[in-house]
Formats: C-alpha cells, structure tokens, sequence
C-alpha cells in the first residue's frame, strides 16, 4: 500500500486525484496479488486498470440486462486478455448430425445442470490457451454423470500433454485445441484420468508437458461417439442441454466478457470464436454457461448468455450456436 501510494504521489499517474480510487486499485492488486517488476510495469497495468474501472462504470450507468465488475482481468487491455483463449477454429471434418438411436426430447421451459449435479466446480485454465481441454472435460464429466450417476472430475492436463500431433493427437496443448478433436483422442485412448492422477499445472508454467503415462484412466469414460449440434438453432441447442452439459466455442475477446460480473449478458459479441465453453442449462431467455477462469471472474465462474434468434442474426449470443457437440459414454 505504501510503495503503490508513493508511486501515485510522484506524479506517475498525474491525472489521479481521487482517494478512494487509490483505494480501489491497491485493493485490487493485494486481492489478486499482482505483482510489479518496475515502476514502469506498474504504471502500465494502472493505466489499464484505470481505463477498464471507467469502462466498467460507463457501461454499469446504462442500466442493461448485466453489470461489469473487477476481476483478475482488469489490468489487462484487449491484446492482455487474448493469451487466456485458446479455440482454434473449425475442424475440417465437423458433420452436423443426431445419433439414429436417440429418442425425441421434450424440451423443458429451464434446465440447470449444476442443480442436477452434473458439473464440477469451476476451474482455472490460467496462463495457458487451453481452454478446449476444460471444455471437453466438462461436457465429460457431464456425459458421465447422466449415464451412471456419479461425478468424476477429469484431467484437463492430460489431454493438454497427452492430446497432442506428437502423441498422435490433433490439439496443440496451452496453443489451442478444439473440443471434438479432445472428444475422439478420448476415444481413441480408452477414456480419460481423473484430476487428482493428473493434476493441472500448465496454468502455472505457462506450457505443455510431457506425456505421463502412469494414471488408469476411469472406467467407462471412454467416448463412444459424440454429436454436433445443428448450428444457428436455439431449439437443437436447447433439445442436446435437455439431455446433458454441451461443449461450445464462443466470442470472448470484447472488453464486456472481459469484465462481466452478473446479469444476462447482451452486450457487443460477435461470432469470431476463439474460446472453449461449457453451457450447463438454460432459462426462459439465457443460457447458463461454465468458463474455465476461477471463481473470480463472472458470476462465480459463471455467464448468463442471452437466448434467442435476435443475437447474432441466428448464431447465438458471442456465437454461440455455432459449434456445440457432447459425447457419448
């Protein structure tokens, strides 16, 4: 506190002149615990913290559908906050298709997953573009729970190290990945570790590892198949949740998914997907989505995406309805 004050005072940041905004930051910065490598990275990461609280009270004075809020994002600007995506795109080889076997699904008015307890607590990617891996874990984890009632927490590592054009995978580890190549390495590898035989690391060193080979995968967790959703359809989309948690990739690089904290959120979002999701349920107008930031960020870890055929003239809210798919187990 001290150190941060006698920077202020020193005319770093000579258009500060509000006490309590010096409050916030240093509360902010122990909260999170950030940490400066030089006066300069400290006036830096200010400079953005700054704009970003203005930001935020500009946008929270509309009173909209949502509210923006601090988080471990907020000394970041837009170029900052595109190491923490990780989506690589379109697989060449996506058909949108429904198994023969299913039967008709009557779709409900609300689904909440987390309530049903198919979903696991929220985690952290971190400092690593992996959020595919979380994705796929999620809708596993989810696939599992509806299939025999108990829920496993899987290894996102696993597939981070593991998942790989090296070890005959098609993802790129802390580079990208997508969720239905994760899906068939799954498959193809018999099923998948557990959490605590694999913990996550890479969110700390900021890289992929090297392929272990010493957990037992969890019984019964191989993939047998898995599904696209038809895209740009809120009734497809709302028909697979109705069975179990769906994988998507969405838009997350706008400053207002930066900075969400609560709400439906209805903000500017386009279609240009770039990271992997979970949607765990859906409401008479949102859908209810899982991220892979920590508790911190959102609504405990949680987003409220608007539902309905006027976002995106179709394709959901951040896109969201381009690419969903689940597994099979």
């Amino acid at each position: 506190m001290n150190r941060i004050f006698a920077i202020l005072c020193l005319g770093l940041l000579p258009f500060l002149n509000a006490s309590s905004l010096i409050n916030q930051f240093t509360e902010w910065v122990e909260f999170f615990n950030i940490e400066f490598k030089s006066d300069e990275h400290f006036h830096d990461i200010y400079k953005k913290w700054q704009s970003n609280h203005k930001f935020i009270e500009e946008v929270n004075g509309k009173n909209l559908s949502y509210l923006l809020g601090h988080n471990q994002f907020s000394g970041m600007d837009s170029e900052d906050f595109r190491q923490y995506l990780g989506y690589s795109g379109v697989p060449m080889d996506r058909i949108f298709n429904k198994l023969d076997s299913e039967p008709t699904i009557l779709i409900s008015e609300e689904i909440d997953w987390v309530k049903k307890g198919a979903v696991t607590e929220v985690k952290d990617q971190g400092q690593c573009g992996s959020c595919w891996s979380f994705s796929t874990t999620g809708a596993l984890e989810g696939a599992y729970f509806v299939k025999y009632g108990n829920l496993e927490t899987f290894s996102e590592q696993q597939l981070v190290d593991c998942d790989t054009f090296k070890n005959g995978g098609r993802d790129m580890g802390c580079n990208g990945g997508l969720m239905d190549h994760a899906f068939a390495w799954i498959e193809k590898n018999g099923g998948l570790c557990t959490e605590a035989d694999y913990p996550y690391v890479s969110g700390e060193t900021k890289t992929t590892g090297t392929c272990k080979k010493t957990c037992k995968v969890v019984d019964h967790s191989k993939i047998t198949s898995f599904v696209d959703v038809e895209p740009s359809s809120d009734i497809a989309m709302m028909t697979a949740l109705s069975q179990q948690p769906v994988s998507i990739a969405i838009e997350a690089d706008q400053r207002e998914f930066q900075l969400y904290k609560s709400g439906i959120f209805t903000g500017v979002c386009g279609n240009k997907l770039d990271h992997g999701v979970l949607v765990v349920g859906y409401g008479p107008d949102y859908y209810l989505v899982k991220n892979s930031w920590g508790l911190s960020w959102g609504d405990g870890g949680f987003i409220k995406l608007g539902l309905g055929p006027e976002f995106n003239n179709g394709d959901g809210q951040c896109g969201m309805l381009l690419q969903g798919s689940y597994p099979k187990v």
